[in-house]
């Protein structure tokens, strides 16, 4: 499992690494041993529950452009089918709450994602798609400065999207 967001606490409560945050809440439910800095990220890994699937969470620290260079190898040392790779990302076409899961399709813009698919060749990998929502423009610097800017809406239905996420994620895992 990849959560994607960028290093550092400037970014932490932005809707960019939310992410990031999904796969702490995540680390946090399933009761992970702390974080090992492994493949140029924070990998944490264990089982679901005793006796459930065994899982790897990984947060690239690598910047969110750059993040398959993280996890492309993680992927590989692990020894992953490209299906068995879930992704939890920012996704700014979809509205603020709304969760949505997909295998593969497209990139749209999403650097991250096009970073993934680089480093492991293509896109075909599980993800969580967690709408934050979008600015009234398609400039790229209002995007960006949404994205990388703090949250808009009030903390407690962050989350909620977090825990949402979360859910989502774990449903995919335990299938």
């Amino acid at each position: 499992m990849v959560g994607l967001g960028n290093p550092g606490p400037g970014y932490a409560d932005t809707p960019h690494n939310v992410g990031f945050k999904v796969a702490d809440e995540l680390a946090r439910r399933w009761d992970l041993p702390r974080a090992k800095k492994k493949f140029a990220g924070e990998l944490a890994e264990g089982r679901t529950r005793p006796g459930g699937p065994r899982v790897a969470l990984l947060k690239p620290q690598t910047y969110m452009n750059e993040a398959g260079r993280s996890a492309g190898p993680a992927r590989g040392s692990f020894k992953l089918e490209l299906d068995q790779v879930l992704v939890l990302h920012d996704e700014i076409d979809l509205p603020f709450g709304e969760i949505r899961t997909r295998l593969g399709g497209g990139l749209a813009g999403h650097n991250g994602l096009k970073s993934l698919k680089r480093e492991m060749g293509a896109a075909e990998f599980h993800r969580v798609r967690i709408g934050v929502g979008r600015p009234d423009s398609t400039d790229p610097e209002l995007v960006a400065a949404y994205v990388l800017g703090k949250w808009r809406q009030p903390a407690a239905e962050v989350a909620d999207l977090i825990g949402r996420a979360a859910d989502e994620a774990e449903r995919l895992v335990n299938v």
